[in-house]
């Protein structure tokens, strides 16, 4: 993907936002004024005839992974975090209807009570008729991460870029949190992560958005308005892609 290509108009992005977003300064749970913060800008960008779908973390909440190695069946562990994804998405979706806004939480898993199955086709009907569609609970198969069924999620609704927040800006040659030194890239082809193993997502997910020419741009949540800078065409963060 050239320059020009990276600056085309985008119809369709699927955000992935970690659980951890949501905490703000708390240790657990959700803060409600970083959860409007968020709903917000997903608002402003649905304002800009811009279709958004979502795949949320549960790691504010649970996290199966720290569970299993702890000894708790990983299969176990890994489903009750799906449901935790659930009440994050669930939250999302009632912000974003205070906003004014309309929202589909679609669950991998069933709990029809509280939110409809996730059907593909369905999905993209939604998203046609400008609602956020909120994914939730992962893939629905344990030992899968939230950032491989974004990268899913994301190829099967035909997204033309899905967008990793993070609480940098971007992807870095060393953790920036340890040394101030580190260097930022602007871009980045998905070969240069894996053989660098950069880590910003897990390998199955960039492995898919390579294979399937899904562009990837890494950014920070926390910087308000880097959300609305990358729709409108800005180069905000790392932009990830075959032909870097």
């Amino acid at each position: 993907m050239g320059d020009a290509e990276s600056r085309r108009p985008l119809a369709r992005i699927l955000l992935k936002i970690s659980g951890e977003a949501l905490l703000g300064g708390a240790d657990y749970g959700i803060d409600p004024a970083i959860l409007k913060r968020i709903a917000g800008e997903i608002r402003d960008v649905l304002a800009r005839d811009i279709q958004v779908a979502v795949v949320i973390g549960g790691g504010n909440i649970f996290r199966g992974a720290g569970l299993a190695r702890a000894g708790m069946d990983r299969v176990t562990a890994d489903h009750m975090g799906m449901l935790a994804t659930v009440m994050n998405a669930l939250a999302l979706q009632d912000a974003l209807e205070s906003l004014g806004s309309y929202a589909r939480v679609m669950s991998a898993v069933r709990v029809q009570e509280v939110c409809e199955d996730y059907i593909r086709r369905r999905a993209v009907r939604h998203l046609e008729k400008g609602r956020c569609v909120i994914f939730a609970a992962g893939t629905g198969n344990p030992f899968f991460t939230t950032d491989t069924a974004a990268a899913l999620r994301a190829i099967e609704i035909g997204a033309d870029l899905l967008l990793k927040a993070t609480k940098v800006n971007g992807i870095y040659d060393d953790d920036p949190v340890r040394n101030p030194q580190a260097e930022r890239y602007r871009r980045l082809s998905f070969d240069k992560v894996l053989d660098d193993r950069l880590g910003v997502m897990d390998a199955t997910a960039i492995v898919m958005c390579r294979d399937n020419g899904l562009p990837l741009r890494v950014f920070n949540l926390n910087n308000e308005g880097d959300l609305l800078r990358i729709v409108d065409g800005e180069d905000v963060g790392t932009l990830v892609a075959n032909g870097l």
